[in-house]
């Protein structure tokens, strides 16, 4: 007579680990029957801002300046106080007694005077409409142009920075059998494909409204779907 003690138990406790360890990452699992249709994913999409970057934009370059570039940050983040990103990179608390006449250009960037000098901080739709040529960034990210005194004394580099484990999750999925991982974001397509680059992604949609993103994974599930059944996890949607 035998009894099959060690399989009837090792089952369950299986499901009760794998839920255990992924509840201590932070990770819910509502019962063993999910974690089991997790085990046989073929695709996974994500979203891209908050979940594969960090959703925080910071200075991530400072390119072309003509005076020290500790200087370009105060004078720029003088001059923009709304910029939370400019504000970080100088890192100390700004006397607004030496700022004055800040003047808001919509679509283009601001103006002020910071200790007498005349500072324009924006994109290169405000030099042009200073008269005041730009130098372009080939780098993807929001480009700030700043001018003293009328003249070009350098541009900053923002963008959203990725996570740090990200690379390797992307990594990690690939190795235990997911198939495509696919990226969703309202990003312009260059940020989009810089990003996608850089963490191993397969597939990009970008540009995509919230009601786009939707869509978009249910097109491209149908259209997936007429050849084979795959099993589709999404990462960072609220709609779902």
């Amino acid at each position: 007579i035998s009894c099959p003690c060690a399989l009837v138990i090792s089952i369950p406790l299986s499901f009760f680990a794998g839920i255990g360890g992924a509840s201590n990452a932070g990770v819910l699992v509502k019962g063993s029957n999910y974690l089991e249709t997790l085990s046989q994913t073929d695709y996974v999409v994500f979203d891209k801002t908050g979940t594969l970057t960090q959703g925080v934009f910071e200075v991530v370059g400072i390119h072309h300046n003509t005076i020290d570039e500790a200087k370009l940050i105060e004078y720029a983040a003088s001059a923009h106080p709304i910029s939370k990103s400019l504000q970080k990179a100088y890192g100390a608390e700004l006397d607004r007694s030496r700022v004055h006449n800040i003047q808001e250009i919509s679509g283009h960037g601001v103006t002020a005077e910071v200790d007498g000098h005349t500072v324009a901080a924006g994109n290169d739709k405000l030099m042009a409409k200073l008269g005041i040529p730009s130098v372009p960034c080939r780098q993807v990210g929001t480009i700030i142009h700043v001018a003293l005194d009328g003249q070009y004394a350098g541009h900053i580099l923002i963008s959203d920075v990725v996570k740090p484990t990200a690379k390797e999750a992307i990594a990690a999925l690939k190795k235990i059998g997911v198939e495509k991982t696919v990226m969703l974001t309202g990003d312009a397509d260059a940020v989009a494909q810089q990003v996608a680059g850089e963490l191993g992604i397969d597939q990009v949609y970008s540009q995509l409204l919230p009601a786009d993103k939707v869509s978009r994974v249910d097109i491209w599930i149908s259209v997936n779907s007429k050849y084979r059944t795959h099993k589709c996890i999404l990462y960072n949607f609220s709609y779902f």
